[in-house]
């Protein structure tokens, strides 16, 4: 399996020896998932952080009357987990499931511990990971809080800019917390602005 994408994205991201990058990579395990099919399922334990390889994943939960909340997407080049799960030893609120055909590499928090442990850039590199993590979903609440449903749809394709054509536009609006109806609203009067341009 050609795992090009990882190896390129942890050797222009880590400046650490190639040793260790390699035994990251030894001890993956590379998985593939049909569209639809989940890698994590609500009361479900996460012991990995999986990255994208090829394929589309999204993360979302279900409240109490049965409607659908997307936390995160995650393309290709992507790393998702739920952090609260894998760190804590928790049962996960969160689903992740495949969109697309997806290719993932499995990587075990128990691997990138030991890692940090050993390699002082890995460690810089894992907490790099980490703080970008929140900082997306800081950046998540503040847009869910005051932003427009435009400056949201706006910040969405800044953040995934291919998604909108391999999305339905029903997971794109609950990504965005506002109805299907308001995003076909917001997208017809972005349309319009443009072709006055």
């Amino acid at each position: 399996m050609n795992n090009f994408r990882l190896t390129t994205y942890l050797t222009s991201n880590i400046g650490a020896d190639k040793s260790i990058i390699d035994q990251l990579l030894s001890h993956c395990a590379i998985r593939q998932y049909k569209k639809g099919d989940f890698l994590l399922r609500q009361g479900e334990k996460c012991e990995y952080s999986f990255f994208v390889e090829n394929g589309l994943l999204r993360q979302f939960s279900i409240d109490d009357k049965g409607k659908e909340h997307i936390i995160q997407f995650a393309p290709e080049n992507w790393f998702m987990s739920d952090r609260e799960s894998v760190y804590f030893n928790q049962p996960s609120t969160y689903f992740i499931q495949a969109l697309e055909y997806t290719t993932v590499f499995l990587v075990a928090e128990t691997l990138l511990l030991e890692l940090a442990k050993t390699d002082a850039a890995f460690l810089a590199f894992n907490n790099k990971l980490l703080h970008n993590h929140i900082r997306h979903l800081q950046r998540r609440i503040t847009q869910l809080q005051s932003a427009t449903a435009e400056e949201r749809y706006l910040y969405f394709t800044k953040i995934y800019p291919d998604l909108t054509l391999r999305v339905p536009q029903i997971l794109i609006a609950s990504y965005l917390g506002i109805t299907p109806e308001s995003l076909s609203r917001v997208r017809k009067e972005l349309a319009g602005k443009n072709h006055k341009k």
